[in-house]
């Protein structure tokens, strides 16, 4: 759990580096809280409805989840770019990344590539963008 509100805790720091964990568990509690608030809503305003018609309440009971991911969205942007660092890449990949999405075939070969690279390991020891979160932590625990 500590793992997923790390970002948090970090919610605007643009600078450092992140684990693996940390990325993952970030995106794991985020969609897990995100689901959750979408099956909320439909369950209260009736959104699985039998009939094909959608009422308006339906479209209310979106909104907490719209306003959840609004407000996840400087700690997804910052964490990416702490996964970038860990991995001795700039930050400013994430922008191409997400303004080259939009090209059909590039967009989606970006975007295989930039889970490749949020999959692969950091570098070892410290880098220009700080020291190895894991030897940190191994020094934590010492």
């Amino acid at each position: 759990m500590n793992w997923a509100l790390m970002p948090l805790r970090r919610y605007t720091d643009f600078k450092g580096r992140s684990r693996r964990k940390e990325y993952w568990m970030f995106l794991l509690g985020i969609t897990i809280v995100g689901v959750g608030l979408v099956l909320l809503g439909a369950i209260l305003t009736g959104g699985f409805g039998r009939s094909g018609e959608r009422s308006p309440l339906a479209l209310l009971g979106l909104a907490p989840f719209g306003l959840f991911y609004l407000a996840m969205l400087l700690p997804s942007i910052a964490v990416q770019v702490r996964r970038l660092h860990d991995r001795n890449l700039s930050g400013w990949l994430l922008l191409g990344v997400y303004l080259l999405s939009w090209v059909p075939v590039l967009g989606f070969l970006l975007s295989v590539g930039f889970l490749v690279i949020t999959c692969l390991p950091g570098t070892p020891g410290p880098n220009r963008y700080g020291p190895d979160p894991k030897e940190d932590l191994a020094e934590a625990f010492r």
